[in-house]
């Protein structure tokens, strides 16, 4: 059993897509689930590159397929990356190619290194996390799937990191 009390965190990351509204929230839910699990103290937040859905909950598709699993996404509210981000953060994770281009472009020099792609956390056919906005179930389950496998593998760079 691991102590539910945090004392220190050891790192933080943000998880980043488009509106902050599917993708980047499930990747927080999912992720802070796997780190408290894991007995790690992880400060995690999600933002997205546009701000059209400030202060909104994540869309009630993706909190459905991940309540189903057991996430929780209670008092996550969509956001935008802000400049502070930047040097706050020790890992920026872009969910597509496009939102890691946008968070590059913005982004302090000295600071770009810790900008990756969910997916290069883990081995995958997939090297994106497809917006699944437009699209129906099969596809919030499918990312889902996507961000649980790539949780995983940046969870265990994390405790490597840190080990």
């Amino acid at each position: 059993m691991f102590d539910k009390k945090v004392k220190k965190t050891i790192t933080s990351v943000l998880f980043v897509c488009l509106g902050n509204i599917c993708r980047s929230p499930t990747a927080e839910a999912i992720f802070r689930h796997k780190a408290l699990h894991a007995g790690m103290a992880i400060e995690i937040d999600s933002a997205g590159t546009l701000g059209a859905h400030i202060g909104s909950p994540p869309d009630k598709r993706s909190r459905a397929v991940g309540e189903e699993r057991g996430y929780n996404f209670k008092k996550i509210k969509c956001r935008k990356v802000d400049l502070s981000d930047f040097e706050h953060f020790d890992y920026i994770v872009a969910m597509d190619k496009q939102n890691m281009q946008n968070l590059l472009e913005i982004c302090p020099e000295e600071h770009q290194h810790k900008i990756a792609l969910m997916m290069s956390f883990c081995s995958s056919q997939e090297d994106e996390v497809p917006d699944p906005y437009y699209g129906g179930k099969r596809g919030f389950e499918y990312v889902l799937d996507l961000i649980e496998q790539a949780s995983d593998g940046l969870l265990e760079q994390i405790k490597q990191r840190f080990a």
